[in-house]
């Protein structure tokens, strides 16, 4: 029996031993801490809230109910959440930092050109929509990695609230119905996709009992990873991509793994921020930003938020680092990023310097400064004993490739078009990369979810993440500043307008219809030389703040999310 079975089987005593010693030393360091007076979960909807308060009632930690709450979106949030996606998972328990990657990875037959036509121009829709678009999902190898080594309950107990769900029903939302006619006038055809099949007819108010996905999940309850990577749900998966001509295959399922990384860890403003590293670029973006803001503190003294000046120096700032995101970073495992200069104060200082303090700068002066997924879910839980889950997981568009799993019951993502399909050619979200993120077997493409957690003093403050594709960082970097740098409560600083510039198009900033500009700031800006346009919101953060001993979680008033303190 190879190493790899015995994960998943868990039937190595050393696993079992190993697990124990781990639970002994958490419940000896959690009784040494200092206990919060409740916990709190800030989630993408009120059927994950009850999850994990069912779980935390029990006596799970911050990571069980976490899982219970992955499981649970993949029921009653099928737009992001998932068991066909992946993510990430930042974790501070035991008073020691942790990230897990469970990213999707590029299939064996995946190559650089495989969404390019004979003249090598990328094939419309080709990385986004129908099964060549499917990455191998990570969730389920994720949660079962992080619900071993962390979690105090059994794996049956932490997936127990989703089978209800999936059994008993949960009511659609209008949002969903929302979401849902969005992809339907789209570009999810009959012909590539069975979306229309399992979705179409949904009524917002109405129960939708899921089946199919009960067995599957009923199947992970009894299994873990094994049904998912060689069990009968694989061979549904597997099924479904030689019918629609995707590339997953058996080897593909049996060689996928969740990693263990060292997190990113800066100091800022006092605390301890603890962020995602590559494969994704969000955790990087966020200290770089959170840096360069700090450095040009006299530029933006007596700055009003979001005034047309405030809103200028974020934009120069930000396009700085997405010139660096589309040069440097990608897969680890591929090649060597250079993190620590990337964040060095004072690699940072020099490129704040760059900043134009009155105008734009010009596209062709900003270059990447070293020598030579859009639709997720977030979301935010502490226990009481201080633990802390920040999760972002995905399946990349609202719905993924828009293939079901036929007899499984869930949608696979779409997570290819995170590569770069042609080096400078943009992606569905306008984004570019470079060579360091193109397209390999095996490879994981770069993201921009940015789980964060911030400490001081060795105890958890607060946690924060959002979904929004290339806009996550941006968007959690302008709540940072508006909870910390304007002192505002977390439930105003939500609500705050946002903005993004992303480099490219040039000069354009991104705005959403959730808080339109009075038009005497729309004109100061046009004046300065911008471009507007309109995006769908930026981000849908869920946070915790934690005051004293006393959680304050928030749920962003863009979506559907729900705060909740657990006594």
């Amino acid at each position: 029996m190879t190493n790899r079975h015995c994960l998943l089987t868990r039937a190595c005593a050393a696993n079992v031993f190993s697990r124990a010693a781990w639970l002994l030393a958490l419940m000896t360091a959690q009784a040494a801490a200092t206990q919060l007076n409740a916990a709190a979960v800030a989630v993408p909807d009120r059927y994950a809230a009850d999850a994990a308060a069912q779980i935390l009632r029990q006596g799970g930690n911050a990571v069980d109910a976490a899982v219970a709450v992955a499981f649970s979106l993949a029921v009653t949030y099928p737009e992001a959440g998932n068991i066909g996606g992946g993510g990430f998972m930042t974790v501070y328990i035991g008073a020691k930092p942790y990230f897990l990657d469970y990213r999707e990875r590029a299939p064996l037959a995946a190559s650089s050109t495989m969404y390019l036509d004979a003249s090598g121009n990328v094939i419309p829709n080709l990385s986004w929509v129908g099964a060549k678009a499917v990455g191998v999902p990570g969730t389920v190898m994720g949660m079962w990695d992080a619900q071993q080594r962390f979690g105090k309950l059994s794996w049956r107990q932490d997936l127990a609230p989703a089978l209800g769900y999936a059994h008993n029903g949960f009511i659609v939302s209008q949002q969903l119905i929302t979401r849902r006619d969005e992809e339907l006038n789209g570009d999810f055809s009959p012909g590539a996709t069975n979306f229309r099949q399992y979705y179409a007819q949904l009524q917002a108010g109405a129960i939708l009992r899921q089946p199919e996905l009960e067995a599957t999940l009923k199947r992970i309850a009894a299994q873990g990873p094994k049904d998912f990577y060689q069990g009968q749900t694989a061979d549904l998966l597997l099924s479904k991509m030689r019918r629609a001509a995707g590339l997953i295959t058996r080897e593909d399922l049996i060689k996928y793994q969740a990693v263990w990384r060292a997190p990113v860890i800066a100091s800022w403003n006092g605390y301890q921020v603890i962020t995602a590293p590559p494969p994704s670029s969000g955790g990087i973006a966020l200290i770089q930003l959170l840096k360069m803001k700090a450095d040009l503190a006299p530029a933006f003294n007596g700055v009003a938020l979001n005034s047309a000046q405030y809103i200028h120096l974020l934009a120069e700032i930000e396009k700085r680092v997405f010139a660096d995101r589309a040069e440097y970073l990608g897969d680890p495992d591929f090649y060597r990023i250079p993190i620590r200069s990337l964040i060095a104060d004072s690699y940072l200082a020099r490129r704040a310097q760059e900043v134009n303090v009155f105008k734009p700068s010009q596209l062709a002066n900003i270059k990447p400064g070293l020598p030579e997924s859009h639709e997720t879910t977030h979301f935010s839980i502490v226990d009481r004993w201080g633990n802390a889950v920040s999760n972002t997981y995905t399946l990349n568009n609202w719905f993924g490739s828009g293939v079901v799993v036929d007899g499984a019951g869930f949608l696979l993502n779409d997570e290819m078009d995170d590569f770069s399909s042609k080096p400078g050619v943009a992606n569905q979200f306008g984004v570019v990369g470079r060579d360091v993120n193109a397209i390999a077997p095996q490879k994981r493409m770069l993201s921009s979810m940015t789980p964060t957690i911030l400490t001081q003093e060795g105890k958890v403050a607060l946690i924060i993440g959002t979904p929004g594709g290339s806009r996550i960082f941006t968007t959690v970097f302008q709540v940072l500043c508006d909870l910390y740098d304007f002192k505002l409560p977390l439930p105003i600083a939500l609500a705050q307008l946002r903005v993004h510039h992303q480099l490219l198009p040039e000069n354009t900033l991104y705005l959403e219809p959730f808080q339109s500009l009075n038009p005497e700031l729309e004109h100061q800006l046009q004046a300065r030389g911008y471009t507007l346009k309109t995006q769908f919101f930026s981000g849908d953060i869920q946070a915790i703040q934690i005051l004293g001993r006393n959680p304050v979680p928030g749920a962003d008033p863009r979506g559907r999310g729900v705060a909740r303190v657990i006594q």
